[in-house]
């Protein structure tokens, strides 16, 4: 048995996907835990009532569509972490710098999330997989067994470590593939359909081929694919900024934090690479940079990952790696490695964006300006401040690489309006030649009247914070309600990693996975049980005051039920499996991802002395008389010192950057509210006075790739996702065709029947189970 059913994306203009996928014996596997810019609580609500019935999660790209909502999930969930989560060891890093900068950017989503310690553990759970390597997942403490399922990582293309999942699981072989792109690009090998990077066959690879179910995102159905494919977009794109910034203009191009941006900066960087060598170069004189709040973070971790991109990269790096051995860095010219820049400027602060701002703005350089900023809505993130600058100059320009969702039909967000001005052209269009004789468009927006909204938090008070204490009282009774059971299990959890008392084993396989799981979960875990002891008063911590709380030995009994009528005692016992111990994940953590809970203690000066810890550059406190300071640092948090130094990285350290008024300037202070808060939102109107192009960079399969490739792989159910309704249904209509006249050319051989094309909409349940027939 097999059902489908789409929480989000289906026929739908929003981008957030989510996929619910039950299999025989109740067996749910979660894909995706999309959320859009409007961050809705209530567009979560139908994921919160499958929580509790869920065997495992799979997450295929590192972007807001795909992950956004998972830390939210984690931290306002019951039991959430408790349910095991894989993903590419990219999707991983790339998704948590991106869930930091997102909750860091907007107070919409702030208000309910975790602080960035706590998205780093939340994170840490996910448990990482390589591409190509099949592997049999630990259900959840509360799921059925699994019965042998599998689940293969593939490469999607698109992003760096997106996934295209294969889930087999007794007769059922079902392919998930949403957002792919089988062709190459300058950072991403195209999926994998056809064997990846370097493969080149006629034929999808024996794995993904005649699926029993295909579920396949429609995005995209109805774009016709460019002529000139991967250089012909390059050129377009170079040569819409080269007419912009040859005028003094300065070119935004909103990106996102983890994802795509690595393609754009990768064409950007090696563009200025090779302008620079050409006398007559136009892009020289144009200054360039990246801004956003956790960008080098996500540069960083693309430095370490260049076994997941395209085989160029790699090659270049190798290229670099062997230059610098013969020159023995005595070379004249250090061109530097695919994501050393040397001409692309890291901005991390408000207070360098709003510099950058009064320098374009007010002192009027004649040069040009070419910004990379998330996000890609504009409704967060240094884009928005941007534009909001930006946005009186006609000579500057707005650059949209991708087709905005629609998450909302009351409100479209900022991207989305400014597409819609580009798509209508109301106010006409002023054409300019490249060197080439090609024509390149850009639309002007007339003074339209944009409306911009900022959110602000303020405080409860009075009737509104009564009102707050009730509602949160009453959630607190529902979550212990529905931890009656996952309390036990949180117990449980704690005597995995207790070492004290006797030796135990289980000879019950379904009882092995099961601890296996909650080990694997006890970070979260434990990080739980610990907030509990800050959060929760006397009255709601009932039986367990008597653990929980110093002094207290007596609990009134009378009239409770269940675990309330009996002493919240544990009992001690190391768990050992077939192999021998279960480990500690908390002793595996990477330094990053590990809590800092000396920060604020007594001792955190003495900590800090200790061999091993990590300390900021700047920080010469306890470093001894005989150390040398480090200079050429820059500031802390700067173009120059990368993500704080922290982490050790050092982008900002190679040539071509000089140091200038950006690196003295420092956020101010100021002071966030303390307790419950509500957003306070005020609309501001902005005459937009610039023009907007639009290249196509999104990097998804278009009309002629999912044609082509759909007839190859041979599903015997195909079920079409995550796109527009217009979309999906052309494109279902195309694949009807086209199935069923293979089909009917097959003959005999064929079956002699089409593939049945499911096209459900959002919160449809859809039987797509095998059709066998089997004879004893």
């Amino acid at each position: 048995m097999f059902t489908f059913c789409s929480l989000q994306g289906a026929q739908s203009e929003s981008l957030a996907s989510q996929s619910l996928l039950e299999l025989d014996g109740g067996v749910k596997v979660l894909v995706d835990l999309g959320w859009d810019e409007s961050f809705d609580v209530a567009k979560l609500e139908e994921l919160e009532k499958q929580v509790p019935t869920l065997s495992l999660i799979l997450l295929t790209h590192a972007t807001a569509s795909h992950l956004a909502a998972y830390a939210h999930c984690c931290k306002n969930t019951p039991l959430f972490t408790r349910i095991p989560v894989y993903a590419t060891r990219p999707v991983i890093d790339l998704g948590r710098t991106l869930t930091q900068d997102l909750y860091s950017s907007t107070p919409a989503a702030a208000t309910t999330i975790p602080p960035t310690e706590e998205i780093a553990r939340y994170f840490s759970l996910i448990q990482p997989l390589k591409y190509s390597q099949p592997h049999q997942p630990l259900p959840s403490p509360f799921s059925p067994p699994l019965n042998g399922l599998t689940i293969t990582a593939y490469n999607s293309g698109h992003t760096l470590g997106g996934t295209i999942w294969h889930i087999q699981h007794g007769l059922e072989s079902i392919v998930y593939a949403v957002d792919w792109n089988q062709a190459r690009e300058n950072v991403f090998a195209g999926a994998a359909w056809l064997g990846g990077a370097g493969g080149g066959g006629a034929q999808v690879i024996e794995q993904l081929r005649k699926p029993t179910a295909l579920i396949c995102s429609s995005r995209g159905a109805e774009r016709n694919a460019q002529a000139g494919g991967r250089t012909k977009r390059d050129e377009q794109l170079l040569e819409t900024i080269k007419a912009a910034v040859a005028k003094g203009g300065t070119v935004l191009i909103p990106v996102d934090s983890s994802a795509r941006v690595l393609e754009l900066a990768y064409l950007l960087e090696h563009a200025w690479r090779t302008d620079s060598m050409s006398a007559n170069g136009v892009l020289k004189a144009a200054k360039l940079y990246l801004a956003g709040q956790n960008m080098a973070s996500t540069m960083r971790y693309a430095r370490s990952m260049l076994e997941w991109m395209d085989d160029s990269i790699v090659q270049e790096f190798e290229a670099f790696a062997e230059g610098q051995k013969k020159t023995n860095g005595t070379s004249d010219r250090k061109v530097g490695g695919p994501f050393d820049f040397r001409f692309m400027r890291l901005l991390d602060r408000k207070a360098q964006i709003a510099k950058l701002l009064s320098t374009v703005v007010h002192h009027g350089e004649s040069h040009g300006h070419v910004i990379l900023a998330s996000d890609t809505s504009m409704d967060w993130g240094f884009s928005k401040d941007l534009l909001r600058g930006l946005a009186s100059d006609p000579n500057n320009v707005v650059v949209l690489t991708d087709k905005p969702g629609l998450a909302q039909e009351s409100g479209s967000s900022i991207a989305r309006t400014l597409w819609s001005l580009w798509k209508e052209r109301k106010d006409g269009i002023t054409t300019e030649q490249t060197t080439t004789g090609d024509a390149i468009e850009y639309v002007n927006a007339g003074g339209y009247d944009l409306e911009i909204r900022d959110a602000k938090r303020e405080p409860l008070e009075g009737e509104e914070l009564t009102a707050y204490q009730q509602w949160l009282a009453t959630q607190r009774q529902l979550q212990a309600t529905q931890q009656t059971v996952g309390a036990d299990g949180m117990e449980a959890s704690a005597d995995v990693v207790d070492d004290v008392s006797s030796e135990s084993s289980s000879d019950s396989e379904d009882e092995d996975g099961q601890q296996q799981g909650k080990a694997l979960n006890v970070s979260a875990a434990l990080g739980q049980v610990g907030r509990k002891n800050v959060v929760l008063k006397d009255e709601d911590l009932g039986v367990s005051i008597l653990i929980k709380k110093k002094g207290v030995y007596d609990f009134d009994s009378r009239g409770k039920r269940g675990r309330e009528r009996s002493f919240p005692i544990a009992v001690r016992r190391k768990r050992n499996d077939d192999f021998g111990e279960l480990i500690r994940p908390e002793d595996y953590l990477r330094a990053e991802e590990k809590e800092d809970d000396a920060v604020d203690g007594p001792n955190a000066a003495a900590d800090d002395e200790n061999l091993g810890k990590k300390r900021k550059w700047d920080d010469v406190q306890g470093t001894g008389a005989n150390k040398k300071p480090q200079h050429g640092r820059g500031v802390v948090g700067g173009a120059f010192a990368g993500d704080g130094g922290e982490d050790g990285n050092t982008t900002g350290m190679q040539e071509g950057f000089e140091p200038d008024e950006l690196d003295a300037a420092e956020d101010a202070e100021t002071d966030e509210p303390e307790g419950p808060c509500k957003l306070i939102y005020t609309t501001e109107t902005v005459a937009v006075n610039l023009r907007i192009a639009y290249v196509d960079f999104a990097g998804l399969h278009d009309k002629r790739s999912l044609n082509m490739l759909i007839p190859l792989i041979q599903p015997r159910k195909l079920i079409l996702t995550a796109g527009t309704r217009e979309e999906t249904l052309a494109l279902a209509q195309d694949c009807r065709a086209i199935l069923g006249a293979d089909s009917a050319a097959g003959g005999e051989k064929a079956g002699g029947s089409s593939a049945d094309v499911y096209t459900p909409e959002v919160g449809a349940v859809v039987d797509a189970s095998v059709d066998t027939s089997a004879w004893v």
